[in-house]
């Protein structure tokens, strides 16, 4: 009898240990956590990451094949990312340097330096230009392969939490810690305009997060407060307030086909607005705090990644829920998609990368 219960007991334990894996591939060549993730535009398999470990890798999603080691920050990876063309791949860390390789054999060919911490890193929709946000409150600008310095962006007080060229290439939007949001000229780095906490409307803490519409006309950011802005990038007008959180705004991002907006917060909901109206349209879940939602290029689909250890993939017009996949151990820290949504790769604070089949 005893005999038969130890064994009840053994196969209740194995099923706990047993863990749900969906990931169809991996990479597994880092030491720490992993910050940063980007798919290559042109050749989808190729993958950068990057992490605590200093380092930053190019690998393929297909085989999981190391392909170079992109070495040479002295502190966290906290950016990578590809330039749009393909042929360039960026490293921002917190250790203030730029470092910029070819994609094709992995050669180093700039190390940028001047900021503080690097927080983000953007290329230009149409050319090899690369922005980065940094803690020093500044942003810088480079031209690559050439490595000039082509302008630093003055007007923040504090650090740089999120910025982007618009998707047109004609201006810069970037959020900072001192509740400010500036647009800015990229040609004259002069600011065209500038929103912050001291209008009432307006964020009361920092700002966490911000996307721009395809049209490059509306900018949505979130904050620690809870709440979303709306702002008219043509105007500066302050649209509305998109309130219905109770915690931080992690990840914010507009849809390409639908007039919808999503918000993701610490708060484990997902948030899916009506743009037109600012009506909250749909609720979604996750079991943890929501790190990073992006919404695919030609569909009505979005994914999201949680420190629930789980992807999910909704559709943002039901806010159904269309896949979960299980495999990383410890929270997502972020993600990227091919441009048909179908593959997705992910960074995890367990110091993988996996990839997943939609």
């Amino acid at each position: 009898m005893d005999e038969e219960e130890d064994e009840g007991n053994e196969e209740v334990e194995n099923e706990i240990i047993e863990l749900k894996d969906d990931s169809i591939q991996g990479f597994f060549g880092h030491q720490d956590s992993v910050y940063a993730i980007d798919m290559n535009p042109i050749n989808e398999d190729i993958i950068v990451s990057g992490g605590g470990d200093d380092k930053s890798f190019l690998w393929r999603c297909d085989t999981g094949e190391q392909l170079s080691e992109l070495s040479g920050h002295t502190d966290s990876v906290t950016s990578a990312l590809f330039s749009k063309d393909g042929q360039y791949v960026a490293s921002g860390g917190m250790d203030g340097k730029v470092r910029v390789w070819k994609v094709e054999n992995g050669e180093i060919i700039l190390t940028l330096e001047g900021p503080d911490e690097i927080v983000w890193l953007d290329w230009h929709p149409k050319g090899n230009i690369l922005l980065a946000g940094a803690n020093d409150s500044n942003i810088w600008m480079w031209q690559v392969p050439s490595g000039n310095c082509m302008s630093v962006f003055s007007g923040h007080s504090s650090s740089v939490t999120t910025g982007q060229f618009t998707p047109d290439g004609k201006k810069i939007v970037s959020g900072s810690e001192d509740t400010s949001l500036i647009v800015w000229d990229p040609k004259t780095a002069n600011s065209i305009l500038r929103i912050s906490g001291e209008d009432a409307r307006f964020h009361k803490e920092g700002i966490t997060c911000l996307a721009v519409n395809k049209e490059s006309t509306l900018v949505l950011s979130g904050s620690t407060d809870a709440s979303a802005k709306l702002v008219n990038l043509t105007n500066g007008s302050i649209l509305g307030s998109l309130e219905n959180h109770t915690e931080s705004i992690e990840t914010v991002g507009f849809s390409n086909v639908l007039p919808l907006a999503a918000t993701g917060s610490v708060d484990c909901k997902l948030n899916i607005w009506d743009v037109t109206t600012m009506r909250l349209r749909q609720t979604c879940n996750h079991d943890d705090a929501i790190i990073k939602l992006q919404w695919h290029n030609d569909s009505p689909l979005l994914t999201t990644c949680s420190a629930d250890r789980t992807v999910r993939v909704w559709d943002g017009r039901t806010g159904n829920c269309e896949k979960i996949f299980h495999g990383h151990q410890d929270t997502i820290l972020g993600f990227t998609i091919s441009k048909d949504g179908k593959k997705i790769a992910t960074a995890g604070d367990d110091h993988v990368c996996l990839v997943f089949k939609y």
